[in-house]
């Protein structure tokens, strides 16, 4: 049986003991292997795993000794509760063995969680899992979590109110944070108010937050679009002072004056163009993005990206002898001048 985002969301929650076997699969490895931790855990517990109740099995192996799974989803354990095979990095080579399995189990059985990566429609092991009425096949998609999904991730970690400036920030950094990146930061999050009497604030979230050098790129990029000369400078000792490199700085300002140039060629206006960038843009970096393309002309923009590339040229050029953070540092105040006039 094929299970929709939003009924996936409480089964990961709350899973079923009875059913047969679990097919999770996605291009993405770090999100499909957060679902089966999660997965695991809820059918196991915290335990589970030290009392021998979850055996693991390699789609590898499975090719040859296809009897492996069966063995195993019938084994009898030394603990009581619910057992799990886990078929780990499955593919249309173990297909044979998964669906003989999924054939074969009866109620008792230890229940099967088969990982694989993406699957195309007519995956045998897909096909399998989304026909079988006491199974389940769920697909995790390369998207931004929903709010119900970072609602979840918050109780998860013991985080209960929350202010509503709080929230959006959260809701915004799940969606620019990479899933591993997410968890780790409400983590963080959790143990940071942990001794705090009432809720989580938005200046919480700004200490917790993850500080990078290339988030430090993307604020002084900003400035630079934004107009703000008289800003930059600090913001780029700050960068320096944290192993930026003018080369990375240069490559950082290509791609966001060209992703402003794309968005700015639209046809159908600034607003339209933003909402047609790959990869997407959310939140307060969309707002900001929408507002410097309706601030920047397309021919200035084609000028900045002509001096970028030549700044580019001259700090990779080997006869070059100025000093290579000096030249990025004039070249964006050359552009914030430019977008003034």
């Amino acid at each position: 049986m094929k299970l929709s985002a939003r009924d996936a969301l409480g089964f990961f929650i709350r899973p079923d003991l009875q059913k047969a076997g679990v097919l999770i699969y996605g291009a993405n490895a770090m999100r499909v292997a957060l679902k089966r931790q999660q997965l695991i855990k809820g059918l196991i517990g915290h335990q589970g795993e030290k009392e021998m109740r979850l055996t693991r099995v390699q789609g590898g192996e499975l090719r040859r000794d296809g009897a492996a799974l069966n063995d195993a989803i019938k084994a009898i354990g030394f603990f009581p509760g619910p057992r799990v095979v886990l078929v780990e990095d499955a593919n249309e080579n173990c297909a044979d063995a998964v669906l003989a399995g999924l054939t074969d189990w009866r109620k008792g059985d230890a229940q099967m969680v088969v990982i694989c990566g993406a699957l195309k429609s007519t995956s045998k092991i897909r096909k399998a899992f989304e026909a079988h009425p006491n199974a389940y096949a769920i697909a995790i998609f390369e998207e931004p979590p929903s709010q119900a999904e970072v609602d979840a991730g918050l109780a998860k970690v013991g985080i209960g109110e929350v202010s509503p400036e709080a929230n959006q920030a959260i809701s915004h950094l799940s969606k620019a944070l990479g899933p591993g990146d997410f968890h780790q930061f409400l983590e963080k999050l959790s143990l940071f108010c942990m001794t705090q009497s009432g809720p989580v604030i938005i200046s919480n979230v700004e200490d917790c937050r993850p500080q990078s050098t290339e988030a430090a790129l993307d604020d002084v990029i900003g400035l630079v679009a934004d107009l703000k000369t008289y800003e930059l400078t600090p913001v780029l000792h700050r960068i320096v002072a944290q192993g930026g490199t003018a080369t990375g700085l240069c490559i950082a300002a290509l791609r966001h004056f060209r992703m402003l140039h794309t968005a700015a060629c639209d046809p159908a206006g600034a607003a339209q163009g933003v909402g047609k960038l790959r990869p997407p843009v959310y939140g307060p970096r969309r707002d900001r993005i929408q507002r410097q393309v309706i601030s920047w002309r397309r021919d200035r923009l084609e000028q900045v990206i002509s001096l970028l590339l030549e700044t580019d040229l001259k700090l990779r050029s080997a006869g070059q002898t100025a000093p290579q953070m000096a030249q990025v540092e004039r070249c964006f105040i050359r552009i914030s001048m430019m977008g003034k006039k």
